[in-house]
């Protein structure tokens, strides 16, 4: 029985991909580095531990320039587009149902958590999740599993009774490490493809794809234990990983537009 949900929030219940990529084009322009939007949007879900060193192997977000350029990222997202970012359709009134459904909800994110704060108010739902884990929860952050296990720790509860909603190949590859099954989103603008292609299957596909936290929502109304049902099943034990790259180097993104 499903007792509590993991929620990605960048891409899930805040359209702010498209910004963070913006933002990390930026910040490592400002340190000379022209990096193009099209090689930085593939790669958001990730925290700057794993996206520095796709982009720039020489570099660590742990030190040095590497470092600066992930703080000036930061800075930009927080100061900058911050203020402009918007809500995923349906975001506040999915967490309300879930929240009078009784279900456990933590937040499992790359960003820093002083970010998430920004994150939260924009998605209109920073009174209502109070419980997370960020970046500086775990070593690694997604698409290792670290973040997830971290919040799959702090529920209290076990693999079989949770489901984590995401919207990234890389929220897929976590959850899929811990044994989570996962609901994906297509408002992140991954595409169906760019999804499913986060793992190499091995079974006819068994990830369920809804278009935003509203069209969730509305076939949870109508059959809330088909939905829990679909991501129920151990897509861990079904499924194996592929290395981040290969989906980097996948399909150009869907033209998702909220309302589609």
């Amino acid at each position: 029985m499903v007792k509590g949900v993991i929620l990605d929030i960048d891409g899930t219940l805040v359209l702010s991909n498209d910004s963070q990529a913006q933002a990390w084009v930026e910040a490592f322009a400002a340190y000379g580095h022209p990096i193009q939007y099209s090689q930085v949007r593939s790669l958001i879900g990730m925290g700057g531990d794993q996206l520095i060193p796709q982009l720039m192997p020489h570099l660590s977000a742990q030190t040095g320039e590497g470092k600066e350029i992930a703080e000036e990222r930061k800075r930009i997202i927080i100061n900058h587009y911050g203020p402009t970012l918007v809500p995923a359709p349906g975001a506040r009134d999915l967490v309300l149902k879930l929240l009078a459904e009784q279900f456990k909800l933590i937040i499992a994110t790359s960003a820093t958590q002083e970010e998430l704060k920004v994150l939260l108010k924009a998605a209109q739902v920073e009174d209502l999740l109070t419980e997370s884990t960020t970046k500086e929860d775990a070593e690694r952050s997604k698409p290792s599993p670290d973040i997830v296990q971290t919040a799959l720790a702090r529920l209290q509860l076990s693999p079989e009774q949770v489901v984590m909603l995401g919207d990234s190949p890389y929220d897929i590859q976590a959850a899929q490490a811990v044994g989570i099954p996962i609901i994906a989103l297509r408002c992140g603008g991954f595409s169906d493809q760019q999804l499913r292609g986060a793992i190499e299957l091995t079974v006819p596909p068994q990830l369920p794809i809804y278009n935003d936290p509203a069209d969730l929502l509305n076939h949870y109304l109508e059959s809330p234990d088909s939905v829990i049902r679909s991501a129920s099943k151990p897509i861990s034990t079904l499924l194996h990983h592929t290395d981040p790259v290969s989906i980097a180097t996948q399909p150009p993104l869907g033209e998702w537009e909220p309302g589609q």
